[in-house]
């Protein structure tokens, strides 16, 4: 499974930026697929995930009301909408795809990461 990732950029803060990955391979065995970030000298954290089927999505709570994940099955991607941007919200951001049951908040749940792209958020 290889992931790209894509849209990162910097933005004002309230601006917007959609973020997409694009999953090629053998996925369906997956369990879906999330966001996770890395602000500079932070451990990475989880953002958002959604079920394969996309009839689940869970969010971390500073980013709820702020970001929406979705995806298209067809294309395999999975996209990660955000506005109202925040400083705070500068990191590099790494799709994942889950391969484990457990919560889709820990990182040892996904196997496969993409190699991330840079969102920066100017004040």
């Amino acid at each position: 499974v290889q992931l790209q990732a894509y849209g990162g950029g910097l933005v004002r803060t309230g601006g917007s930026l959609r973020l997409s990955c694009a999953a090629s391979g053998r996925t369906l065995s997956s369990y879906g697929m999330g966001w996770f970030r890395q602000a500079p000298g932070k451990e990475r954290e989880f953002v958002a995930a959604i079920s394969w089927s996309g009839s689940t999505t869970t969010y971390t709570d500073s980013v709820k009301g702020r970001f929406t994940i979705s995806r298209d099955i067809a294309r395999n991607t999975i996209y990660l909408q955000m506005i109202s941007l925040k400083p705070e919200d500068t990191a590099v951001y790494y799709c994942a795809v889950k391969t484990h049951s457990g919560s889709v908040r820990w990182q040892s749940e996904y196997k496969y990461w993409g190699q991330g792209t840079q969102v920066t958020v100017s004040s």
